[in-house]
């Protein structure tokens, strides 16, 4: 599947992706860790055999370029709720649209799986991820306090029926 970004290819996440997807996401999070002041956030601390139990039977895409992931978001399905996680974006790539390529082809994966809303959720802290996804119709629906007094925002979204 074309990502619409230049040279990028979007496919489903497989469990074998499971070592470059949880190198991806520790580049990818450390911005997160600057912003939040903390290393210990689970992006950080996960281990290869917890990433590879969350790729079996997950609605995830990577995105592909020249052999490489330089993108990543894991899904699952709770009955007609699509839960997105974990979105990563190699630092060198980001800001190139394929934060909003991986929402649009997890989504879709989503929908065909019988979804009918999608949920995802960043800290109060992380501007450029809200912003993010609120382009992408995404809503504010609660905010819950952390124990570190940062908030978690949940934000969902509609999911049309396929045409």
């Amino acid at each position: 599947m074309d990502a619409g970004v230049s040279g990028v290819r979007i496919r489903p996440i497989e469990e074998d992706d499971a070592g470059e997807v949880l190198t991806l996401q520790r580049a990818a999070f450390v911005q997160e860790a600057l912003i939040y002041d903390s290393v210990q956030m689970p992006p950080l601390t996960q281990t290869l055999e917890q990433v590879r139990a969350e790729l079996e039977a997950n609605l995830g895409c990577v995105a592909v370029t020249g052999g490489r992931i330089v993108g990543a978001a894991r899904a699952r399905r709770d009955g007609d709720l699509l839960l997105i996680g974990r979105i990563s974006i190699a630092p060198d790539q980001q800001g190139a649209g394929l934060g909003s390529a991986l929402l649009d082809a997890v989504e879709a994966r989503g929908r065909s799986a019988g979804c009918r809303e999608a949920e995802l959720f960043t800290g109060s802290l992380s501007e450029a991820n809200l912003r993010l996804y609120e382009r992408c119709g995404y809503r504010e629906r609660e905010r819950v306090d952390g124990d570190d007094g940062v908030q978690q925002v949940f934000l969902r979204k509609t999911l049309a029926a396929p045409s």
